[in-house]
């Protein structure tokens, strides 16, 4: 399945009310334990960071002398 920012902030938000079901669109999920919900939130996040594909390289120069 492909997930979306918004499947995460639902996840995030049932977490925060200490709740155990998540609601989206039309769909309701009810998770049996809190650490199903915590393994889903990771699930949803590792998804998303891979499908955003591969990070650009930053490279910072830093020159502490007086010039050149």
């Amino acid at each position: 399945m492909s997930f979306t920012q918004k499947h995460l902030d639902a996840v995030e938000s049932a977490i925060a009310r200490g709740e155990k079901t998540v609601r989206f669109a039309d769909r309701t999920v009810e998770y049996r334990t809190v650490d199903e919900l915590l393994k889903a939130r990771d699930q949803i996040r590792t998804s998303l960071v891979a499908s955003a594909g591969p990070r650009s390289k930053v490279v910072r120069l830093y020159h502490g002398g007086k010039g050149l």
